[in-house]
């Protein structure tokens, strides 16, 4: 499968106005070759849901800087799931709980509420694109 054949719906969701990073996102997952839906900030889960409906989307991949993330993302994947998209890959990174927590224990909290990948503060989007490919099915051997 080509990585052209891929979307993926990306954004910044709740009350966040975090541009840059969206965009540094956007500007890499094209450069690879995907095709990309930025649905921008102060995005609500329906925006994410909806626009991954509207363009089949393969994946989710959801940014919070502001750290309230953990709140706004709280019953996403039973959202997809009425939608009629459960399947569809979740993603989530940034900045996405209040405060300095353990990672492992927020990573758990983030699978338990169905996100296949959780990424801390500051990884950028560069050592992602492995788990990307991997997921969509675009993996090559180096």
């Amino acid at each position: 499968m080509k990585k052209s054949d891929k979307t993926i719906v990306i954004g910044v969701i709740g009350a966040d106005v975090h541009a840059v990073g969206n965009k540094i996102i956007e500007y890499t997952l094209k450069k690879e070759g995907y095709n990309v839906v930025n649905i921008g900030v102060l995005s609500p889960q329906e925006d994410f849901i909806n626009a991954a409906i509207e363009s089949d989307a393969d994946m989710i991949m959801v940014s919070s800087l502001y750290g309230h993330g953990e709140i706004d993302c709280r019953g996403m994947r039973e959202k997809m799931v009425e939608a009629g998209i459960g399947d569809t890959i979740l993603y989530v990174g940034g900045n996405i709980v209040v405060g300095k927590q353990n990672f492992e224990d927020v990573e758990k909290r983030f699978h338990a509420m169905g996100f296949d990948r959780v990424y801390p503060p500051g990884r950028p989007i560069e050592d992602c694109l492995d788990d990307i490919a991997k997921d969509l099915g675009v993996y090559e051997e180096k």
